[in-house]
């Protein structure tokens, strides 16, 4: 279990971040390509990504290099995933090369070797087979991560919808309280329930970066190093995927069909309890569960249990719906009004498996 202490400056400096941050979510990717687990949520990216790298001639690249270099393993370098990333992928690559030699080194000769032998991955420490690393990364972004960035962001959206209501509601107590099981907060201590380590990290006032990822999978990540400005990685809720209907006469979209319901799911795009919806529509709790269980069983909204009610959001595939329609604006709302990137003005890794991976092109 992980432990994380937390001070009242920390508590203050508590941020939820605003969209996905491209070198965690590529080093999280690379996981997926090593374990089936979870394959169900990414199956409609790996069906694309696989031919992508193929057509593109990435295919031996991430194998030879990229996925040495992050294995998917109780542990990979810090240096690939840095805090500059939350600006941009250009300035998360910018500091992979800038990362000083010592520490490539000494980063680099934790990791256990896959399929290349340890001085191999210690010649990344080199400025040219740096170089070499980051333009690779670019290119893997650009080939498999980038054409995702809208459903990436559409999900953190809804995401942070949830994690707004829990702020505003609670505070900060109540946003850390609400990413229970995964993670208990016994104040001042948040505790990462499955994590690999059993340690300590004190945050001495540098505050935390909640990063919500789109390609991080059962358990939160977090860097390596105590020291090390901190994050906690953790996975967004990915909507259940349902089999393909061919026939026109579709039970599905014919429920969808209808006034009542483009009402409710506008109403989702800021987050909205079963109650709530019924207040706005004037209907019954009975009809509000019929009709959100079609959206839901439609892919559109997704749902979560809040203080005993359930909370609906949007899916990528909502928030595109509404956008097609002009119900929502070019970008979807990245939160409820008046709420912050800073929580703290309210009151108050990875995981080592099993699993097959996955073939590469």
């Amino acid at each position: 279990m992980l432990r994380i202490h937390f001070t009242e400056l920390d508590l203050a400096r508590t941020r939820l971040a605003a969209a996905p941050d491209p070198l965690w979510e590529l080093a999280s990717s690379l996981h997926r390509f090593q374990t089936r687990r979870g394959r169900w949520a990414y199956a409609q990216w790996h069906r694309a990504a696989v031919p992508r790298l193929r057509e593109r001639e990435l295919g031996g690249i991430v194998r030879r290099l990229l996925i040495p270099a992050c294995p998917r393993a109780s542990y990979f370098p810090d240096f690939l995933t840095p805090r500059e990333g939350s600006e941009g992928l250009d300035a998360g690559l910018d500091a992979v090369l800038a990362t000083p030699r010592q520490r490539v080194l000494r980063e680099l000769s934790r990791v256990e070797p896959v399929g290349v032998d340890q001085p191999s991955l210690l010649r990344l420490a080199d400025a040219e087979e740096r170089g070499m690393l980051v333009k690779a990364l670019r290119a893997y972004h650009e080939a498999v991560i980038e054409p995702y960035s809208e459903c990436m962001q559409d999900l953190i959206d809804g995401e942070r919808v949830v994690r707004a209501r829990a702020l505003l509601e609670g505070g900060i107590d109540g946003l850390l309280r609400s990413f229970a099981p995964e993670m208990r907060w016994r104040p001042p201590v948040l505790e990462l329930v499955h994590h690999v380590s059993d340690r300590s990290v004190h945050l001495r006032g540098r505050g935390l970066l909640l990063i919500p990822s789109y390609f991080c999978w059962h358990n939160p990540v977090t860097v390596a190093h105590a020291e090390l400005p901190q994050v906690l990685v953790y996975p967004l809720q990915h909507p259940r995927p349902h089999e393909p209907r061919s026939r026109e006469d579709s039970p599905t979209l014919r429920a969808l069909l209808g006034s009542t319901r483009a009402v409710m799911l506008a109403g989702c795009a800021v987050g909205a309890t079963s109650s709530e919806l019924a207040r706005t529509t004037g209907m019954s709790p009975g009809s509000v569960s019929f009709h959100t269980r079609a959206l839901r069983d439609a892919g559109l909204i997704l749902s979560r249990r809040h203080k005993g009610s359930a909370l609906h959001s949007l899916t990528p595939l909502g928030a595109a719906l509404l956008r097609r329609n002009a119900a929502l604006p070019a970008r979807s709302p990245t939160a409820v009004s008046g709420f912050s990137e800073r929580v703290a003005s309210y009151p108050a890794p990875t995981s080592a498996g099993t699993g097959s991976p996955t073939p590469l092109p």
